[in-house]
Order: structure tokens, then C-alpha cells, then sequence
């Protein structure tokens, strides 16, 4: 059963729907904000995947980069491939200042990360640096993190994680690049202290982001962290798509 603050929440949304007609984020057609379309082609990632990171394996086991360079969450899944229609919309939301996407993208992600049954107790956003946070208005991660807690009846915490210095854009950059960018480039607050986290970030490449952070919440003395991204690049996309 859903909480009430939840109902309200996409009621709101429902409602403004009803005065606005919107427009699919993946495909554009007219009415509604994500189309049954667009969701039956979307690619799920599942299968036999990554213990960890998430990633393709052919069979459920460890991933020989996961054995060599063991990322500090304990498990990265991502809801989709990063392709069309996911990766148009999450441009939208983040570029184009979509923000109802957030609620739409959050409600078919919801019995996804159900699914998952971890032991999850709060939710936290990737947060974006002070200059990109003034430049875009809002973090878009946290669009789809919050509503995405309220319907799991989740504590959603935004402010329990923070940058401690600016990074340069990951797009482009190598693995080691990626992970060399992002090194203690977070800092958590107190409030993660014995609770098991999920750290949500939008799209995941090598996951050197959502390692990082995961790093600074076990610091802060988090007793477990997970990490989930709406989408996920893999290698054979190549890492300049994310």
C-alpha cells in the first residue's frame, strides 16, 4: 500500500496532467508523460549480471574488473539500458528542465528496485556541485530519488551527502580518468551512521561515481551501501555515450 504522502504527491502530478497535457519524455507523443510504448520497448537490465557492478556476465558470478578492483558498494543495478527511449528522456529531465519526468520515470522503477529486496533504509541523491547546482536549477537525480522514496517508504536525505570539491564532467574521461576524478570527492554526513544506504545516480559507466560516494558514506559510518541508476552504458556503447 501506498503512503499517503505519496498519493498526494502523484496527484498533484495527475492533476497538472489533466491541465497540461504532456508530452511522452521518450518519444514525444501527446498524453502522457511516459507512454506504455515507450515502456514496452525499453530494454530492462537483467539477466545473469554482475554480483556488484551490475553488469553483463553470461552467468552470475563476479566480474573479473569487480575481483581485480572491488568497488566499495555491495551491489550496482541499474533499471535500463542507456538507449533510447531512457536516454532522451533523462536528457530532457536534466538539460531541458522536464522535471515531471522525475515522478514518471520513479513510478515504473518502483517495483524494479522492490524486486531487488535489499535491506535499504534511506534514499540519497548523487549531489551536483555548487556551480552546476546554480547553473541547472536542481539536481536532477534527486527528481526521481525522492518521489522514488516515497513509494518505497523510504527516508528520503538529500543533504547526507555532499561534494567536497568540484569534479571535471566524467563524459570522455577513461576508467582510471573516471575514478581518479571522483577520489574523495565526497563527503557524508552524520546521519548515515549505522543505516544501510542507497546512493541513486541517473546513469552509471564504470560506476566510479557512485563508488566513490559510497566510499565516504562508509566513513561516515553507513552499515551497508547500495548503489541504482535509472540507466546503465555498457562498454559496448563506449563511455563517451554517458
Amino acid at each position: 500500500m501506498e503512503s499517503w504522502s505519496y498519493t498526494l504527491y502523484r496527484s498533484i502530478w495527475i492533476a497538472l496532467d489533466l491541465v497540461f497535457p504532456p508530452a511522452c519524455g521518450g518519444c514525444g507523443k501527446i498524453g502522457s508523460r511516459w507512454c506504455e510504448t515507450c515502456q514496452s520497448t525499453l530494454q530492462i537490465l537483467k539477466g545473469d549480471l554482475c554480483e556488484i557492478c551490475g553488469l553483463p556476465t553470461g552467468q552470475s558470478e563476479v566480474c573479473n574488473d569487480c575481483r581485480s578492483d572491488r568497488p566499495h558498494f555491495r551491489a550496482l543495478r541499474a533499471w535500463a539500458v542507456f538507449e533510447d527511449p531512457v536516454q532522451t528522456a533523462l536528457h530532457k529531465l536534466k538539460y531541458r528542465r522536464e522535471i515531471a519526468l522525475g515522478d514518471a520515470l520513479a513510478f515504473h522503477m518502483a517495483d524494479f528496485v522492490r524486486d531487488l529486496k535489499w535491506p535499504v533504509e534511506m534514499v540519497i541523491p548523487m549531489p551536483l556541485g555548487k556551480h552546476r547546482l546554480r547553473e541547472r536549477g536542481y539536481n536532477q537525480v534527486g527528481m526521481i530519488a525522492r518521489p522514488l522514496a516515497m513509494a518505497l517508504k523510504l527516508r528520503y536525505a538529500p543533504n547526507e551527502l555532499m561534494r567536497r570539491k568540484e569534479t571535471r564532467s566524467q563524459v570522455g574521461l577513461t576508467k582510471r580518468e573516471r575514478k581518479e576524478n571522483v577520489s574523495d570527492a565526497f563527503q557524508a554526513g552524520p546521519g548515515v551512521r549505522e543505516k544501510v544506504v542507497l546512493v541513486m545516480d541517473d546513469v552509471s559507466t564504470t560506476g566510479s561515481t557512485l563508488s566513490s560516494s559510497a566510499k565516504a558514506l562508509y566513513e561516515s559510518g553507513a552499515k551497508d551501501v547500495y548503489a541504482l541508476t535509472v540507466a546503465r552504458a555498457l562498454p559496448h556503447h563506449g563511455l563517451r555515450r554517458a
